[in-house]
């Protein structure tokens, strides 16, 4: 795995995302906290748009950023939205360490951007978590 993967993936500097994401509940997902203007829910729908984003200018399957693309996305939140967040999120993380693997300049652009972007946000992920008394111990998978 080089370097580009483990800024994706995690587990080198910082916990995985299946790690931050272990035993996520609908519940958690939507709960409030004072003064913050998102949920966890927010935050990792968030995460997906704009990774879904980022890896279709990565892999050409676009050639821009789309126009009037809305990365906070809101809306009732149920289980199956939830899941497909996080299933999409998931997909997502497979499909950037393959690019990552051996990268276009392109590619690697992008997936820098994503990277850095990505691991800014899994910080607000594990602190909200933190937060809510539900961070998952580092040996969770």
């Amino acid at each position: 795995m080089n370097v580009l993967q483990y800024s994706l993936a995690g587990g080198a500097a910082f916990r995985t995302p299946d790690a931050l994401l272990h035993d996520l509940s609908l519940g958690e997902a939507v709960q409030t906290v004072p003064d913050l203007p998102y949920t966890l829910g927010a935050l990792l729908e968030h995460l997906q748009v704009t990774q879904r984003a980022s890896l279709a200018l990565a892999s050409g399957r676009a050639e821009t950023w789309p126009d009037g693309l809305n990365v906070w996305p809101d809306g009732p939140w149920t289980a199956d939205r939830l899941a497909a967040v996080l299933l999409d999120l998931r997909a997502g993380l497979a499909e950037a360490q393959a690019l990552a693997a051996d990268p276009s300049t392109r590619a690697r652009d992008v997936l820098t951007d994503l990277a850095v972007h990505s691991a800014y946000h899994w910080g607000q992920v594990a602190l909200l978590r933190r937060l809510h008394g539900t961070l998952p111990g580092p040996e969770q998978a």
